[in-house]
């Protein structure tokens, strides 16, 4: 059609019945979505709550710009209805229709009314602040429905979404927090008497607070998604809450550990007995074998044993009666370090018993050796060999008198087995002389 208006071409009828067709399925889906959001749960709550922080600044703008749309929806209404009974009026519409509509469906021929107060907060198509009435086209408007409609959209989905997820969630914590406080009273694990006991008071108080937080101001707890367009991306902050769940964890086993106490701790005081006095014997051994070892051996310098730890004793007197009084928070890290303690007391009195007697020891390997010696001479024909059998006699005397100088006996020994190599005809060095010795050993 060459006829033109204000608004540029004259429409036919055509180009008119397409444009309608499109409007309408518009309009239906325009109205499809707002009575969602209207409908939607999480708006229905932020209705009702009171808000504060960030939730109350973006629901105060997203309450006007939901207002506005409805106004912006009816004026788009009362449009496409002023356009369509213009189109029904004849089969064949005239120019003066044709004209009419397509400055209705192409020109800026809406007027939205409205107040301050409806569009005060709602952000307005050019920026600045609202006017009480503007002109629109029917495509603008659309496009201005759309902005406003993702922005109400996104911050109802968010507020949704956190209550949605965290409440619930910090409820089922807190149960789980009652649960675990019962059980730890019960052990005696109590604020102000035990670590774990502070710690529940603290997790209680932030647990409290925070579900305060969440209801009055959902948005405070949303991450939004990083290059999301779409309303709604992005997911709640559970940050405090996921390190309060992991602290009351840590309590909980804790609390573990003390019942653990509860119910073997006879068991474990007995153990621990058991070992201190093992460790006393011990040491009650290694004092007589050093009275021995003094009076058997001669220039050796012997370890002085010293006696058994009070501090031990002491300390599991207090288990046992932190036992009979049921103070197992207590009794817990007391056992723990005390069963460590008590294995190296052993350890310690081991150890000294090994040193204490080994000069002992010594001279039993000594002993051993001559006379495992001797045995495979006469073996060998070798017995009665004078000069062997004055060394052996030697040696012999040295390693059964007292006090025995070991240092002396080992060299008497060594002569001895050298003096045996020699007369075998072997050429091999004797441990500690100049001479051969037989390597073959005693059994050869």
């Amino acid at each position: 059609m060459g006829d033109t208006g204000p608004t540029g071409p004259v429409m036919d009828r055509d180009e008119v019945d397409r444009a309608l067709a499109r409007l309408g399925a518009e309009h239906e889906a325009i109205e499809t979505s707002l009575l969602a959001l209207q409908d939607h749960a999480g708006r229905r709550l932020l209705e009702g709550a009171e808000l504060t922080g960030v939730t109350a600044e973006r629901w105060s703008a997203a309450e006007a710009s939901i207002t506005l749309l409805w106004t912006y929806f009816d004026a788009y209404t009362g449009a496409l209805r002023t356009a369509r009974e213009i189109r029904s009026r004849r089969r064949w519409s005239s120019r003066e229709d044709l004209v009419e509509l397509t400055e209705l469906l192409r020109g800026e021929a809406v007027t939205v009314a409205g107040s301050a107060a409806a569009t005060a907060n709602a952000p307005t198509l050019h920026g600045g602040p609202g006017r009480l009435s503007e002109r629109y086209s029917l495509v603008t408007l659309v496009e201005r429905m759309n902005q406003l409609y993702a922005t109400s959209l996104d911050m109802v989905v968010a507020a949704d979404a956190v209550w949605s997820a965290l409440p619930a969630r910090i409820d089922l914590l807190a149960a789980e927090l009652r649960r675990t406080r019962k059980l730890a009273h019960s052990v005696g694990v109590r604020p102000g008497e035990h670590p774990a006991g502070d710690d529940l008071e603290r997790i209680t108080r932030t647990l409290t607070r925070l579900r305060e937080q969440v209801i009055c101001d959902p948005l405070a707890f949303w991450t939004p998604a990083q290059g999301s367009s779409a309303p709604g991306g992005g997911r709640p902050d559970t940050t405090v809450y996921d390190r309060e769940a992991r602290a009351l964890e840590e309590v909980r086993r804790e609390i573990d550990a003390v019942l653990a106490v509860r119910q073997d701790a006879e068991q474990r005081i007995v153990r621990l007995r058991d070992v201190l006095s093992r460790a006393d014997r011990t040491l009650a051994e290694a004092r007589t074998a050093r009275g021995e070892v003094l009076a058997k051996i001669a220039a050796t310098e012997v370890p002085v044993v010293g006696g058994p730890p009070i501090v031990l004793q002491e300390q599991l007197a207090a288990a046992a009666e932190y036992r009979r009084h049921a103070q197992w928070h207590r009794l817990s890290p007391l056992l723990e370090s005390l069963e460590e303690k008590a294995e190296d007391e052993l350890l310690r009195a081991r150890e000294s018993l090994t040193a204490v007697t080994a000069p002992l020891a010594v001279r039993a390997e000594l002993r051993g050796r001559l006379d495992a010696y001797k045995a495979k001479m006469a073996r060998l024909g070798h017995a009665e060999d004078p000069e062997l059998a004055e060394k052996y006699e030697k040696a012999r005397r040295m390693l059964w008198s007292a006090p025995c100088d070991l240092r002396v006996a080992e060299q008497a020994v060594l002569r001895y087995q050298h003096a045996a190599a020699e007369l075998l005809g072997t050429a091999r060095r004797v441990p500690g002389q100049g001479g051969p010795v037989d390597r073959t050993g005693p059994g050869a």
